[in-house]
């Protein structure tokens, strides 16, 4: 009985995903010396998710080996230029790549000042898009594979063949935003996206999560408009300590807040006791 044990539980350490976590753009929309938002998933080598595509970011995942027939799906938080513009650049990428599996792209419903993903993709790639040239790779006759528009209207769970995405929006102003939770078998990411959190909707994904990845845009003292947009850092620590994350990712990170990171871990340090770690661009974690 006990060499079955152990078998057992060597089994599952042999099949044990190794999961590794990658910041491809730790900055936000300004010339920074950053590339804009942009996160990698690896599962086993392989990467399976891609998560906003900001300025720079295809450069990243060029350098850090990905390969885009690996990935599974593709998620947008939401299509401010900072998070959404090389997507054109992926997709015309993938026509020179051995892919052929359809893409799904997943993204947040339009309202009246943002378009749904659908819409975004017909903007770019439709017969009377920016980009019509490429508009077969909307239909299954694609010369390269197909792009699928996934519009998340309310929360949402999808699974795929490595990991399953949980999407809830989240509150960004007037613009239309998400946040995810990913995980993989006993491992969780969660992801806030920009957000404030006014209707305390982060909670409800983060909760136990192994690396909370917190987008980090405004300082403590930040006012105005800024903080309809964004958490302070005083947000990011009670929900990391009321959720007991074991680790969290401050990124986005941008002029306003660098050079401020001893007051800010300091502050964060206060209230939740967990590992803080300021992001920077190819940055790669293993859960």
């Amino acid at each position: 009985m006990k060499q079955f044990f152990l078998l057992l539980l060597l089994s599952c350490f042999i099949y044990a995903s190794e999961v590794k976590f990658e910041v491809l753009g730790s900055g936000g929309p300004e010339l920074d010396g950053r590339a804009s938002t942009s996160y990698l998933l690896w599962i086993d080598g392989k990467a399976r998710l891609l998560v906003d595509m900001g300025s720079g970011s295809m450069l990243q995942y060029e350098q850090s080996g990905a390969k885009l027939q690996d990935l599974e799906a593709v998620v947008l938080t939401h299509l401010h230029i900072d998070h959404s513009v090389d997507l054109p650049a992926f997709m015309k990428a993938g026509f020179f790549s051995s892919r052929s599996e359809k893409l799904d792209i997943i993204a947040p419903n339009g309202n009246e000042y943002f378009p749904s993903t659908s819409e975004f993709l017909e903007n770019l790639f439709g017969k009377n898009g920016a980009y019509r040239y490429m508009n077969d790779i909307l239909t299954p006759s694609s010369d390269s594979f197909e792009i699928l528009p996934i519009d998340i209207k309310a929360l949402s769970v999808r699974e795929y063949k490595d990991f399953k995405l949980t999407l809830l929006p989240v509150h960004h102003g007037i613009i239309p935003a998400l946040a995810l939770r990913i995980d993989i078998g006993d491992k969780s990411i969660i992801i806030s996206g920009d957000t404030n959190d006014a209707d305390n909707t982060l909670s409800h994904l983060a909760r136990n999560a192994d690396l909370f990845v917190a987008h980090h845009a405004v300082p403590q003292n930040a006012s105005g408009y800024a903080i309809q947009l964004h958490m302070k850092p005083s947000s990011i620590a009670y929900i990391a300590k009321s959720t007991r994350v074991k680790k969290v990712l401050l990124t986005h990170r941008m002029k306003r807040t660098i050079g401020l990171e001893k007051q800010t871990k300091a502050l964060i340090k206060k209230v939740y006791k967990g590992e803080v770690i300021f992001a920077e661009d190819r940055m790669k974690l293993k859960l």
